[in-house]
């Protein structure tokens, strides 16, 4: 595990204190609030730990008795009992464990444009799965029934183990659901079972599953199986460096561009999406952008042209954004569709700032939405109904008709 040792203060003056001197120490705000006295215990825990759901984290301090959770910039400083924001994590009696461990709570097989991912092995299927938790607490979230769960509100260990693996029965039942088991080497062999070459951590948040998103990710590569991140990206730079190396693709929420509403929208911080959008492109990774464009939250056009000038000269041309049109559920149900022409004017913004791939979501009667161009010969080059590809003049990465080469991964 990649614990970062142990710093003797538990018994110093109280979680006050010790709050205040690691943020000195550390550089890092505050950590976000936690949940009290809300680790599980007696039969709880010991059926917890039967069933395989827990393991001991990754990227934790120990101190003394507390410890802080290193995975997202929450840092969340749990004493003994506590639970982390994330509602995944637990400190019992000096350790820090997750609960989110080979224990989704839902999975599909879904097109990988329905990530969405438009320049990354399209046309295929990805075998996504979940976890409850997330490290936000977004107003607008669409998957909030898991998002904002604890893991005992999804899972059942009491009865019958049920292990999911090949082969797979054509379907479950909610209390088979319930009870069910997926360990990292479940998962790659369901999805090969299933011919998907990739695997996509997604629904939730895979930051908040940090160690069975990790696990799985290391066991898909060795079998040869994509990786895919479907993240907020508010994640510290050293587990994202360490899960990267086994990561083929992400799609990234860049949920504005703004500070403030970034923390009364999501109750996030901006800088470390940034920062991983930035490690992802220095690392390799096929990433792609999402903006989800919010009425009176993320919709000010001057916001989103200082977005897209930043995208631009610090991620570079190349890199897909799909602006999103935002549907009124979970907080903000008072609010309205986004105005069609809100998202054509923002993907003319982004044109206008030199991004070369941008594309429209959720908006099925405006024409080439989400068509690709080749930016040299101006040619449609891939064409999308929904999530079907009904067009592709892609030709070894390169547009049929002017071999221009097409950023993305286009092969398997």
């Amino acid at each position: 595990m990649f614990q970062y040792g142990m710093i003797g203060l538990g018994g110093i003056a109280g979680t006050g204190f010790l709050i205040r001197l690691l943020s000195r120490l550390t550089g890092d705000a505050a950590p976000a609030d936690v949940f009290k006295n809300d680790a599980p215990t007696g039969e709880v825990w010991e059926l917890w730990k039967k069933r395989g759901w827990v393991k001991e984290a990754s990227h934790y301090l120990k101190l003394d008795r507390n410890v802080q959770c290193k995975v997202c910039p929450n840092n969340c400083i749990l004493a003994p009992g506590d639970r982390s924001h994330c509602r995944n994590k637990v400190n019992q009696d000096g350790t820090l464990y997750t609960m989110a461990y080979g224990n989704p709570c839902t999975f599909h097989i879904d097109p990988v444009e329905k990530k969405p991912l438009f320049h990354f092995l399209p046309g295929t299927k990805t075998f996504s799965l979940s976890t409850s938790g997330c490290v936000f607490r977004c107003l607008n979230c669409q998957n909030w029934e898991i998002s904002q769960k604890k893991p005992e509100e999804t899972k059942n260990p009491r009865g019958p183990e049920y292990r999911f693996r090949p082969p797979v029965p054509p379907s479950i039942t909610m209390d088979e659901l319930g009870r069910l088991s997926m360990f990292p080497e479940d998962v790659v062999s369901v999805a090969a079972w299933l011919e998907c070459p990739s695997i996509s951590y997604t629904y939730s948040e895979p930051t908040a599953y940090y160690e069975y998103t990790y696990d799985t990710c290391k066991q898909a590569r060795e079998g040869k199986i994509r990786n895919i991140i479907v993240t907020c990206g508010s994640i510290e730079e050293r587990p994202l460096r360490d899960i990267g190396q086994y990561v083929d693709a992400a799609h990234v929420d860049l949920k504005g561009f703004d500070e403030s509403i970034y923390q009364k929208l999501n109750s996030g911080k901006l800088a470390p999406i940034l920062n991983t959008l930035k490690v992802y492109k220095s690392m390799g990774v096929w990433f792609e952008i999402i903006n989800l464009v919010v009425p009176t939250y993320t919709d000010n056009l001057d916001t989103i042209r200082r977005m897209c000038d930043w995208l631009a000269k610090n991620i570079g041309p190349d890199q897909p954004l799909h602006f999103s049109r935002f549907t009124p559920q979970h907080k903000l149900t008072h609010l309205p569709l986004t105005p069609i022409d809100t998202l054509v004017q923002a993907r003319s913004i982004a044109r206008a700032s030199g991004l070369n791939y941008v594309y429209i979501g959720n908006v099925l009667e405006l024409p080439d939405a989400e068509t690709t161009f080749c930016p040299h010969c101006k040619r449609a080059i891939v064409e999308r109904d929904i999530f079907a590809v009904t067009k592709l003049e892609i030709q070894d990465g390169a547009c049929k008709f002017c071999q221009t080469k097409i950023p993305g991964v286009w092969s398997i």
